[in-house]
């Protein structure tokens, strides 16, 4: 046997990267770089908070009780998209879709609790110029960081109900997996920041 036929005898072939693993791959990029700018925008609220004299204490101003059912909401949401992408990967398109609905249920059920949560605070004279209560920047950041992460919950609901469509025009369950997976991937993502920022903003 020749040194070339040994040496590729002993060493794996490498496996190249598949379009499957590509759309993953960018889906993590852009989770990565979403990361930051949450990340970004959470370390400019806790500056802003600790460098402040008259910063309102926000578990007394927003009050948690509607907040805590939503993120209780976004939660299940969760849930149900791993509920998704399991029965898809038992062969049962029917029920993948239904628990698809369901996650982008709750995602809209949450945008419009936000909204009537904005519109109950700012009611009461919270702006995102203004703060009746204190520094003028605790509304300029609420609305910030809130109205941010309700854009990537809407941006959320529709690409879930675009994956509803995307796995009805496939005859094979198997052939829409990966492109629920990766959904899932965005999905869980903003659920965990939203609790981050429930507990930054809402909670400290």
């Amino acid at each position: 046997m020749s040194q070339a036929a040994v040496h590729s005898a002993v060493e794996p072939a490498e496996t190249p990267l598949t379009p499957d693993s590509w759309g993953k791959l960018g889906m993590w990029i852009f989770l990565a770089g979403d990361a930051v700018g949450f990340g970004t925008l959470l370390a400019a609220y806790g500056m802003m908070r600790a460098t402040s004299g008259d910063w309102p204490n926000p578990y007394a101003v927003l009050g948690i009780n509607l907040t805590a059912a939503m993120t209780f909401l976004l939660i299940c949401s969760s849930v149900t998209m791993v509920k998704a992408l399991e029965w898809l990967g038992n062969g049962d398109r029917a029920k993948a879709k239904v628990y698809l609905f369901l996650t982008a249920l709750g995602g809209a059920i949450f945008v419009s609790l936000q909204a009537y949560e904005w519109s109950h605070l700012i009611h009461r004279g919270l702006h995102i110029n203004g703060n009746p209560w204190g520094a003028a920047l605790f509304g300029t950041s609420f609305f910030i960081v809130t109205g941010f992460h309700g854009l990537h919950v809407t941006g959320g609901v529709i690409y879930l109900v675009a994956m509803i469509r995307y796995v009805s025009n496939r005859p094979q369950p198997a052939a829409s997996y990966n492109a629920v997976e990766i959904t899932g991937l965005y999905w869980h993502f903003v659920d965990l920041v939203w609790i981050m920022v429930f507990t930054f903003m809402y909670l400290l």
